[in-house]
């Protein structure tokens, strides 16, 4: 792997991605990374190897830069760079609800530019990273794109119309499966059993049940009907949760979640 990679804004997510790159055999000489502070880029240095520019120099030297800065900050870091990207960079954004237009509009024409929404699994290599190609990527941009996120999970390909409601699904989806932990880890405790013991026993249901439906191939209504026993206790369960409308709120929970992204795509604050 001889091509210089640029991550800027390392951050949690960026730092991740760093860190799989390595372990999936990129050399860390080739790795550039920018931060805010100067502490945080020598944390970097120290820890992996790599080198830290400015983002000036970082669009000068790598043939692909990567920006995970938030999305309030996108706006700033873009006219810092553009003076110095030249068309045959490719730029590849992590920042939620913005097109790739907005890029593309702010960096010299013809610029390739990759949309990916990431999640935080990508902390223990475990990410589902959606990928969308702009108007000017081809397909050797998306692969080179999966072949930097494949380093931390799973990736796949969808038209950028569809990135807001992946947003919705995965980028969000690790905190829906963190509240409902926390939910029916209360729920143990009211039943009885110790806060640890109940966090055991449902972190290690949740990694079976996920692993079954990762691995079987079987529709997750099959799977839950195996659980479900006439007149057990699964379906009284069940029907507890149809009754308090849980299917119900988890649509409008996701359909808010895509408003969101896309009130971030037309710059809305509120």
């Amino acid at each position: 792997m001889t091509q210089k990679v640029a991550v800027l804004g390392t951050g949690k997510i960026g730092e991740a991605l760093l860190s799989g790159m390595i372990r999936a055999g990129w050399s860390p000489a080739d790795l550039l990374v920018t931060a805010r502070r100067r502490e945080r880029a020598e944390e970097l240095r120290t820890r992996y190897g790599v080198t830290p520019v400015t983002n000036a120099e970082a669009a000068k030297t790598a043939d692909t830069l990567i920006l995970t800065v938030k999305p309030q900050d996108m706006g700033t870091l873009l006219a810092e760079l553009a003076p110095h990207v030249p068309a045959d960079r490719l730029v590849i954004s992590g920042a939620a609800g913005i097109p790739t237009a907005y890029f593309e509009e702010r960096l010299a024409p013809d610029t390739p530019v990759v949309r990916v929404m990431t999640n935080t699994p990508a902390l223990v290599d475990e990410a589902m990273s959606v990928i969308s190609a702009g108007t000017h990527a081809t397909a050797d941009h998306l692969a080179h794109t999966e072949e930097i996120f494949g380093a931390v999970g799973k990736t796949l390909r969808v038209p950028e119309s569809q990135q807001d409601a992946c947003t919705a699904l995965s980028g969000s989806g690790p905190a829906y499966f963190f509240y409902l932990v926390e939910a029916m880890t209360d729920a143990g405790i009211l039943l009885g059993l110790p806060r640890d013991k109940a966090h055991d026993l449902i972190v290690q249901s949740a990694i079976g049940a996920a692993t079954m439906l990762r691995d079987s191939g079987e529709h997750p209504v099959k799977l839950r009907e195996n659980v479900t026993s006439p007149a057990g206790t699964t379906i009284n369960a069940i029907r507890e949760l149809e009754n308090h409308g849980v299917r119900a709120a988890l649509i409008a929970a996701l359909e808010a979640a895509r408003d969101r992204s896309r009130a971030l795509a037309s710059g809305s604050n509120s």
